[in-house]
């Protein structure tokens, strides 16, 4: 289903959403205050206008308030993000995503009605360290601070040619099996009990982190 989406800020973070909505054909209003950003994604985006943000009037005539989400994407001005998103929030933008500095940035955004709050950078750091600590993790998604949702390579020969159900994640490891990722490129989406792990699967699994730690441990026994 298309959808409409207005980015404010064209760095790193904002841009490279601004191209991922548009491979996957979203409509897309890319802001920023710099010329030469804007330039770059004129050609790229669906709308790319030079604008400033932390202007009510211009975010209304920019028909701010019609759009389904904004992603406000400012990078070093805590200021301006915060003046942004409340703006965006009270003009009455059903889901607004900031992205957030710090922890006490996050705290901010959260209260004034950000919808949902993202660290880039650290999330980054985080998903580097679990792949650089195991030779098994390949993608790693904190949910919260104690649920994760992680990519994880089939490497002990224990698991190899079992169903889901003799193999029994949930009472063996409190996870869930997601879905599995084969060789071939594949993915089975909400396996059935009796799908077989293979070989060079990958599995991709939820729950608590220190569980998922202990699977990480077995692929190595």
């Amino acid at each position: 289903m298309k959808q409409n989406f207005a980015i404010v800020g064209l760095g790193r973070f904002g841009g490279s959403i601004c191209r991922t909505l548009i491979e996957s054909g979203q409509e897309v209003l890319a802001i920023d205050n710099n010329e030469d950003r804007v330039n770059e994604y004129m050609n790229i985006a669906t709308h790319a206008v030079v604008a400033n943000a932390q202007d009510e009037m211009t975010l209304r005539s920019l028909g701010i308030r019609n759009f389904d989400h904004v992603i406000v994407a400012i990078g070093e001005d805590i200021q301006a993000s915060i003046l942004v998103t409340l703006m965006v929030k009270e003009m009455g933008v059903p889901s607004v995503v900031a992205k957030a500095q710090n922890s006490y940035h996050a705290r901010v955004l959260e209260k004034i009605g950000a919808d949902r709050v993202v660290h880039p950078e650290r999330d980054m750091g985080i998903r580097i360290a679990h792949n650089l600590v195991s030779k098994n993790i390949l993608d790693y998604l904190e949910l919260s601070d104690d649920f994760s949702l992680v990519e994880i390579r089939v490497a002990n020969p224990k698991f190899f040619n079992k169903s889901l159900l003799e193999l029994n994640f949930r009472q063996r490891f409190g996870l869930t099996v997601v879905a599995i990722r084969r060789s071939n490129g594949e993915v089975v989406v909400s396996p059935d009990a009796n799908e077989f792990v293979r070989e060079n699967d990958n599995l991709l699994v939820i729950g608590e982190t220190d569980d998922v730690d202990v699977l990480d441990e077995k692929m190595n026994m």
